[in-house]
């Protein structure tokens, strides 16, 4: 079920691999879909050995390549040379590599009537299924290249702007901060990951680096507001620093229970609304998708 229009990742590591598919709705095998995306993977691999090494060391550079040697010296000596060759993920821009290039109107989900309005998207690497949350709830959603302009959002005459997930360092995501800066405040926003990232920039905070990235379906993150923990979806390496950001009525909504880490802020009178988790939910828990309707509700009607 793909939630995107490509494969984005640059490969699969498998313990082990096997070429019967288990779901009946399946049309290819994983080696076939990999192939067909051009992606390599490679299966046999001690995985918990790596995890071990991520858990203690934190995230890393790594490489999956063919090799004509047999020697382990040599083999161990090509890899490092080409690790040396992989641009680390600080400073690194990567969401002009996934988002689209033209606008688009997102296809209406059945039985959806639109009668809401037009919600603009900004498209850093959008997963699918957080536009059809806004699709479910009779919009119509517009989603735009990552460098659009204020000035042609406005002419849209949107009700909300989404910023999505996508990936790479978002202090190299200047240009497109820029453009938030001048409609904050003005048109209700909505940001999930990168857009949080992003929008947190905007609001004059930093971001920064983590040393363990948060990746799975199974984080625990409490609401400050509630002290309701939300099991939720995750794929970051990057964390805003919640004690600077600044605005009329800005707070940190959301926090991790596992490093305390910022997974949320929000402002009526800046009318936003900000997660670094995932709450479109697909995949994972669908206990967040609340999100949607909490920004609905109180920015929009």
């Amino acid at each position: 079920d793909p939630e995107s229009n490509g494969v984005y990742v640059e490969g699969v590591v498998a313990r082990s691999y096997t070429e019967q598919p288990s779901s009946w709705r399946s049309e290819m095998s994983l080696h076939e879909y990999l192939e067909k995306a051009g992606v390599p993977g490679i299966s046999e691999v001690d995985t918990r050995a790596i995890t071990h090494l991520l858990r203690d060391e934190g995230s890393q550079r790594g490489v999956i390549f063919a090799t004509e040697h047999t020697d382990v010296a040599k083999i161990e000596a090509e890899a490092k040379e080409k690790i040396k060759a992989i641009p680390a993920m600080e400073g690194l821009e990567l969401v002009s590599d996934v988002s689209c290039k033209v606008p688009y109107w997102f296809s209406p989900v059945e039985g959806s009537s639109e009668k809401n309005g037009t919600i603009v998207a900004y498209d850093f690497g959008v997963k699918k299924n957080i536009l059809r949350y806004f699709s479910q709830h009779d919009f119509r959603v517009r989603v735009v290249p990552h460098n659009y302009l204020a000035a042609d959002v406005r002419k849209e005459k949107p009700r909300a702007i989404v910023l999505t997930n996508g990936p790479g360092d978002p202090a190299e995501v200047k240009d497109t901060v820029k453009e938030i800066q001048s409609m904050i405040g003005e048109i209700p926003i909505f940001a999930v990951c990168m857009g949080h990232q992003l929008l947190a920039r905007a609001v004059g905070a930093t971001t920064y680096k983590l040393k363990f990235g948060h990746h799975g379906c199974n984080h625990p993150v409490q609401d400050l507001r509630t002290k309701r923990v939300l099991i939720t979806s995750q794929n970051h390496g990057f964390s805003v620093k919640s004690e600077e950001l600044k605005g009329d009525g800005l707070v940190c909504t959301h926090v991790s229970l596992n490093d305390g880490t910022c997974e949320g802020f929000a402002s009526t009178k800046m009318k936003l609304a900000s997660v670094q988790f995932h709450p479109e939910a697909a995949p994972g828990p669908r206990e967040a998708g609340h999100l949607f309707e909490d920004f609905i509700r109180g920015h929009i009607q």
